[in-house]
């Protein structure tokens, strides 16, 4: 069924996770760069995910994406994973730094240009991508839709607390979250903003 055809105020708990957590798990493959999207709580759930694919050897770059800073924080979240990473052992030589970004879509245009300056666009093949679970279909899509083609992706998903795809429906706060992201992948796609794909919901 294709994304363009959900009414996403008329799905059933089943086809909320389908849509969100179907087939998003790490196929183990390396890559050029490890991409970790910002959010108030990245350090804690999305960094450690990001900090144990590099030590492991799976890609020799972390580009930390997103230009928030967010209620006490005096940093931006790129630069605050940035200086966690560090703490964790990461040499600084080995990160890059995306601080412009307020949303998903600016993630991934804005990321492009310190890919580009970094590795060259045109030798990278792999990226790994770090986000939450329930926040990977979005970013998975976006990237498909604004990426050049020939870069594939593999998906490190991070669990947070309330919204894994075994939770996510027991608590207000998980369910909100997964309703809106719903929601706004069946908005975006339907406009046009991302490419619309084939799912089994």
């Amino acid at each position: 069924m294709l994304i363009s055809s959900l009414d996403g105020k008329n799905l059933t708990d089943d086809q909320r996770t389908n849509l969100l957590y179907s087939g998003i798990e790490d196929d183990g493959k390396n890559g050029d760069c490890i991409f970790v999207a910002g959010s108030s709580s990245a350090v804690l759930y999305r960094l450690p995910i990001a900090v144990q694919l590099y030590k492991s050897g799976r890609a020799r770059k972390i580009l930390f994406s997103g230009g928030v800073k967010w209620e006490g924080n005096t940093l931006a979240e790129a630069m605050e994973l940035k200086r966690a990473a560090i703490a964790l052992g990461v040499p600084p030589e080995d990160i890059l730094v995306e601080d412009l970004s307020l949303h998903t879509k600016e993630n991934v245009l804005a990321s492009l240009l310190v890919l580009d300056r970094a590795l060259q666009l045109h030798r990278i093949r792999r990226i790994l991508v770090v986000t939450a679970s329930y926040h990977m279909r979005r970013l998975h899509l976006t990237m498909k839709t604004y990426m050049p083609q020939w870069i594939d992706f593999t998906l490190c998903p991070a669990n947070d607390k309330r919204t894994r795809k075994d939770n996510w429906f027991l608590t207000e706060i998980g369910r909100r979250r997964v309703e809106a992201e719903t929601s706004k992948i069946i908005s975006y796609v339907k406009q046009g903003a991302l490419v619309d794909e084939d799912m089994v919901i």
